[in-house]
């Protein structure tokens, strides 16, 4: 599946916002709608956004009006240096700012899925879930593309809502270093690149 995305609706979105794309954009996908065990810590989307900031991004914060306050809880850790645009765009204006990305970093979300369609570089992030069950499908269809960041414990993948033994360990300790490497690892270009 291949979305296509009108650039005249990505213009009109990116105004209206009033959103610089002067820099490359890397879109974080912090939200999950499923439940809190798929969502990786706030602290963790702030550090990594600090360095991409430094590397020359634009972070665009993307999700719905759920994860409005979890996206100001990110752009205030991270030193304001990402955007907070979680609960301003409804699902059309949601793609139309990620087709403009260089990037997303996604929990195993539908956001994450939508990345995919659109077969943007993607790093999808993995704790109580599996990407046995739920890939993204450019995982298959378009190799090198997506890429799953998750930590090999034993309790996960749980597929609970919420951490049953309570330390979250699946997220908690899947660190920025790691989804930094990853990138990295990617071949996703420097801002200046």
């Amino acid at each position: 599946m291949r979305l296509q995305v009108d650039p005249v609706n990505t213009a009109r979105t990116t105004a209206r916002l009033d959103l610089d794309r002067s820099r490359p954009v890397a879109v974080f996908c912090p939200g999950a709608e499923y439940g809190p065990a798929k969502r990786w810590p706030a602290r963790h989307f702030a550090a990594l956004a600090r360095v991409l900031a430094t590397r020359g991004y634009a972070i665009w914060l993307i999700g719905s009006g759920k994860d409005a306050e979890l996206g100001e809880e990110i752009r205030a850790q991270s030193g304001a240096a990402c955007e907070n645009l979680c609960g301003k765009t409804d699902l059309a204006s949601a793609i139309d700012l990620m087709y403009c990305a260089k990037l997303v970093v996604s929990n195993d979300s539908g956001l994450m899925h939508v990345a995919a369609a659109l077969g943007k570089p993607l790093i999808a992030l993995y704790g109580s879930s599996s990407p046995a069950h739920t890939p993204p499908l450019s995982l298959s269809s378009e190799p090198g593309l997506a890429h799953i960041v998750n930590i090999d414990i034993a309790c996960s993948p749980c597929f609970k809502r919420v951490c049953p033994l309570g330390h979250f360990k699946c997220m908690n300790d899947l660190l920025p270093a790691q989804v930094l490497a990853q990138i990295d690892a990617a071949g996703e270009p420097a801002a200046g690149a």
